[in-house]
């Protein structure tokens, strides 16, 4: 009889300490502690003055985000691409990032990596799994990647396109750890992932951590601007909608334009264009610069 009382409660047992274990485990990943500092942040924003003119008004305003509240979305910064020339801007791009990035979270700001596809690349890492434990939390909107309305898209300033002339068609094998027949497998290895930091390329995982986390303002960097920054279910359109508040570091991010294409403009300006799109129609932008440094005296210990 205790034989089968034993064997009867066992699963029970065996669910409990399983839960126990899981919590365990997720209490043994430490959070990033919030301290005090004040980020101040030169907003650049584009209105028509008057509206429906064309004539576009540019205007600075200082934003002030407390660092405990702040996070970095690094977006879809691969170690390879189809597109050559894509590829050696992020290789350009990335250390000057890596040392933004480095600042920020030095001062408190939480960095969240987002290098979609290559989840599998990082399995099993605490930085993977702090994403992956933060609890469900509610939203006013399905979280989910995002389009252009017709609207939109009528008045976006520019076509897409590779601008390498040498045509990389990529016909696999995909490496092991990447979703889908794609030739990037991480993030690029000039971009540091330590400390606190988190690795998720979903957005519902990245809408619940900053929920966790008590953030409320996002600053997003990467490639690209015209498509994944914009449409991306962490992007500006998804994040602006859920109410965050959002901006863009213009210096920090790179378009997917071919000068063949319209507007027939560099690719410099191609980039350019797309961020005056954002700051007319979405959130303003800021430089870099403006996430490596608090506001003096602001990152002190409370008083007794």
């Amino acid at each position: 009889m205790y034989r089968r009382f034993f064997l009867a409660m066992l699963p029970g047992a065996l669910s409990m300490a399983v839960a126990d274990a899981q919590q365990a485990d997720s209490e043994s990943l430490p959070k990033r502690p919030k301290v005090p500092g004040t980020l101040r942040l030169r907003a650049r924003r584009r209105q028509e003055q008057p509206p429906g003119s064309g004539k576009p008004k540019i205007s600075e305003e200082e934003l002030r985000w407390e660092v405990a509240q702040t996070a970095i979305i690094i977006i879809d910064m691969w170690d390879t691409h189809l597109c050559g020339l894509s590829a050696q801007r992020v290789a350009a791009m990335a250390p000057r990032m890596n040392q933004v990035v480095n600042a920020a979270r030095n001062l408190g700001v939480a960095i969240i990596h987002a290098p979609s596809d290559t989840m599998k690349y990082y399995e099993g890492r605490p930085e993977r799994q702090r994403m992956q434990r933060a609890p469900m939390a509610p939203s006013s909107i399905p979280v989910r990647a995002t389009e252009p309305s017709r609207e939109e898209q009528a008045i976006f300033p520019i076509s897409g396109g590779c601008d390498d002339p040498v045509s990389r068609k990529f016909t696999g094998p995909a490496p092991p750890t990447t979703r889908g027949v794609y030739p990037w497998e991480r993030e690029h290895s000039a971009i540091d992932i330590v400390g606190y930091d988190g690795i998720s390329d979903s957005g519902q995982e990245i809408y619940n951590f900053c929920k966790q986390e008590s953030i409320t303002n996002i600053a997003l960097m990467g490639v690209h601007t015209n498509i994944c920054i914009l449409n991306r279910a962490f992007g500006v359109r998804e994040m602006t909608r859920l109410g965050f508040h959002v901006v863009v570091a213009r210096d920090l991010t790179d378009a997917m334009y071919d000068p063949r294409k319209r507007p027939f403009v560099s690719h410099a300006r191609g980039t350019e264009l797309v961020v005056e799109h954002i700051e007319a129609n979405w959130c303003p932008s800021i430089l870099g610069e403006d996430l490596t440094r608090v506001i003096p005296g602001t990152d002190g210990p409370a008083s007794a």
